[in-house]
């Protein structure tokens, strides 16, 4: 049972941007991590698990990925921008997350081009999980989106799988070919990247 609090009208609307902008921002800075361990040869799931390990931390929203999405993180953390804008209040840690958050998606392609050799004209590229997270078949602001799109723009050809999400996606991204299961969709490929952590893809023999 979730604690309860009562507060004036203006604190609990606070306390709610507050708490996405916390959480976007711990998502954002262990993303940044990975890229840091990524260059001097640490790994970054282990780092994320050793700073959880300490209480004040925790172990919640350290996975590093693809940078965040839907419907809460990227919507309130803008809110809470405009309010301190409207306040003439500065919110540069805030300003600052959603920055490196719209780099890191759109630099997810980069990646992917990087890993083949700089070139992904003519490759084709296997994408597991397009909704913004597991178990839902939502697509608002899915970092999906900016990858899958500039992996076309590289020339690349583009499968796709969601375990729900597929239909949702066809309004966004026309232009991929959507497969019945993972392994139809890997098959073949040139590289497959995992976007988004549902649990189905964890046991996958590929």
């Amino acid at each position: 049972q979730a604690p309860l609090m009562f507060t004036a009208r203006r604190t609990a609307e606070m306390i709610k941007y507050a708490a996405n902008a916390f959480l976007a921002t711990k998502i954002t800075f262990i993303n940044e991590i990975a890229d840091l361990s990524e260059k001097v040869g640490a790994n970054v799931q282990e780092v994320a698990r050793g700073i959880g390990l300490d209480n004040r931390i925790g172990t919640k929203f350290l996975h590093a990925g693809p940078g965040f999405g839907g419907s809460c993180f990227p919507k309130d953390t803008k809110a809470l921008i405009k309010i301190a804008q409207d306040y003439d209040v500065s919110l540069r840690i805030v300003e600052s997350v959603l920055a490196v958050n719209e780099n890191r998606k759109r630099a997810m392609a980069r990646k992917v081009s990087h890993a083949l050799g700089g070139s992904l004209r003519g490759k084709t590229i296997a994408v597991l999980g397009l909704t913004f997270k597991p178990d839902t078949d939502d697509m608002r602001d899915a970092p999906s989106i900016p990858l899958v799109t500039g992996l076309i723009d590289m020339g690349a050809k583009v499968r796709a799988f969601d375990p729900v999400g597929m239909e949702q996606a066809k309004g966004e991204l026309p232009s991929i070919t959507y497969c019945e299961d993972a392994y139809s969709c890997a098959q073949g490929a040139d590289a497959l990247v995992v976007v988004t952590e549902w649990v189905q893809f964890r046991g996958l023999d590929l």
